[in-house]
């Protein structure tokens, strides 16, 4: 048994994930860095993946659900020529396509299959995807030999956008996608093969952004990334308008109470005048409602841990 800080910190953390890990492994890390067990994610990248990863700590993990659902973007290496069981470099390879029909791949074929995947599609999942069929996750039924077929969803690609193209044994594409949560780039890959008849799947993946949070910001997992917290307000207000409070609103919002905002409309993130974010409130009719307190944080504490 040892002795350990708790801190009650809240914040986001932005995480610039490894490839070689998975999320909750991310997640299990920042834990113990940050020291404490009230850590979430907004939205998973696979082991392969880097990048950006949102973490919630504390009572910041209540900014989460407004960020899953944000836009998303993405840089990625599409390789032409060879379809995947799992649409990624992991799975277990087709046989490769002859030479004649990777030789019909013209940068106008590319082009054309590219613009067929941009805008309002309907897209497949991966079957290795972490969508849940019948209580399990699809990628769990599949690793066990069954047979997953995942519906088809509406998704929109903003933009997709070729960076680079290498010839060789395959077809190497370096892509920029900016997409609506829940687009699948392994789909992306796999469909744009099916397209062009050579087969496809995806060799690297890395998230750059999720609303207004870039890859550029993020920080590596380690000891220091409590340093590195962005402030509950200061999140808030990047995904919100920020409304300055006095301190009898402050304190009626704390309360539950509702307070006259005319002439606001829509999600304000309320600011305290210490600079604390004291809730998100929806703002109809000049009335606001609060969606969620952010209570303040407690002082640190030392607890025992196994």
């Amino acid at each position: 048994m040892s002795a350990a800080p708790r801190n009650p910190t809240s914040g986001v953390l932005l995480v610039d994930k490894p490839a070689g890990i998975t999320s909750h492994d991310v997640v299990a890390r920042t834990r113990k860095f940050i020291g404490t067990r009230k850590v979430g994610h907004a939205g998973t990248l696979d082991p392969m993946a880097t990048g950006l990863l949102v973490l919630g700590i504390n009572n910041s993990t209540r900014l989460l659900t407004w960020v899953v659902g944000l836009d998303k973007e993405y840089t990625a290496t599409i390789r032409l020529g060879a379809s995947s069981t799992t649409d990624d470099a992991e799975g277990e390879l087709s046989p490769p396509a002859n030479r004649a029909a990777l030789a019909a791949v013209t940068d106008a074929a590319l082009a054309d299959g590219i613009a067929r995947l941009t805008g309002a599609i309907s897209q497949r999942p991966s079957s290795v995807s972490a969508i849940k069929v019948d209580g399990k996750r699809a990628y769990t039924l599949a690793r066990e030999g069954a047979e997953v077929v995942l519906e088809v969803r509406s998704v929109t690609v903003h933009a997709f956008e070729v960076l680079g193209v290498r010839r060789g044994e395959w077809i190497d594409v370096d892509v920029q996608v900016e997409c609506s949560s829940g687009t699948y780039i392994r789909a992306l890959a796999r469909d744009l093969g099916e397209f062009l008849t050579v087969g496809g799947h995806l060799t690297a993946l890395r998230r750059t952004r999720i609303g207004p949070f870039g890859a550029a910001e993020a920080v590596p997992i380690g000891e220091e990334m409590v340093n590195d917290l962005v402030s509950p307000a200061e999140a808030a207000g990047r995904l919100f308008t920020a409304l300055p409070l006095n301190d009898e609103q402050a304190i009626d919002l704390a309360n539950g109470k509702r307070i006259q905002l005319h002439p606001l409309s829509g999600i304000q993130a309320a600011v305290a005048p210490d600079g604390r974010l004291v809730g998100l409130l929806e703002v109809v009719e000049g009335r606001a409602r609060v969606l969620v307190n952010f209570p303040a944080d407690l002082p640190a504490t030392s607890g025992v841990t196994p």
